[in-house]
């Protein structure tokens, strides 16, 4: 198994000063840094081949690295154009998506509980997985998983009127594919950004996936376990006070 975690973006939402702007993966909890944090759950479970997917000041990652002397260590592919969405992101990671094997695809910026990590990874045959958190605020930021019987029916921040569904949460923002999932989301991915569409976010590509093919995903409820993710100036003093002491 190979996970892939975006870390190419800005987090100009964080309202870092100009001259203090660091990549959101490197900020400390705890004494560790969010990326630290990942490889340490990510090797627990099992995941030693790990891809980084970097832009915006990519060289802090790589003294990360340096510093922690990880081993093996990550490979690293940057994302030139980072400014853009991050769907171009993990169009610039199809190598790593496309060589076999189960793949996870995770966001850098979250802290997280170690059994969230447990209930992406585990499990034998490969297995195609997302996760959910039904006890979530309401509000336009969060992106939105909405399940009808057990199938996911939608994966946005914005839901169309009328959707039906039976349960809705909030997505974590890991999902976990199997060999030929992993190389239709990178085919999804090349396509986004062939149609001038490398902009969006990459949970339209994963959406486009999960309605193609909704039947053969599972919906992992993990609601009750702490995680949060980073995105405003108050998630990062939630993340300490509140997320942290848990885990």
């Amino acid at each position: 198994m190979r996970a892939i975690i975006l870390a190419a973006g800005r987090g100009s939402r964080l309202r870092q000063a100009a001259d203090q702007q660091r990549p959101k993966c490197l900020m400390q909890f705890g004494g560790r840094s969010l990326l630290e944090r990942h490889l340490v759950l990510l090797r627990k479970a099992g995941v030693e081949e790990v891809v980084l997917a970097l832009g915006f000041r990519h060289e802090l990652i790589e003294a990360e690295l340096d510093r922690l002397a990880w081993r093996p260590r990550p490979q690293i592919v940057l994302n030139a154009k980072f400014e853009l969405g991050s769907v171009l992101t993990v169009h610039t990671a199809a190598d790593a998506l496309t060589r076999g094997g189960d793949v996870l695809l995770m966001d850098a910026d979250v802290l997280y509980h170690e059994r969230i990590m447990t209930a992406l990874a585990a499990g034998n045959p490969p297995r195609n997985r997302l996760l959910i958190d039904r006890e979530f605020e309401p509000g336009e930021e969060p992106v939105k998983l909405c399940v009808r019987n057990g199938v996911p029916v939608e994966l946005r921040k914005q839901l169309a009127s009328g959707l039906q569904y039976d349960t809705i949460g909030e997505s974590v923002g890991f999902f976990r594919f199997d060999e030929a999932q992993a190389r239709r989301l990178a085919a999804l991915a090349a396509a986004y950004v062939e149609t001038e569409r490398a902009h969006l976010p990459h949970e339209e590509a994963v959406r486009d996936l999960l309605l193609e093919r909704g039947g053969s995903f599972e919906v992992a409820d993990i609601t009750g376990l702490p995680w949060i993710e980073i995105d405003f100036p108050n998630d990062v003093a939630r993340a300490a006070n509140e997320v942290l002491p848990q885990l």
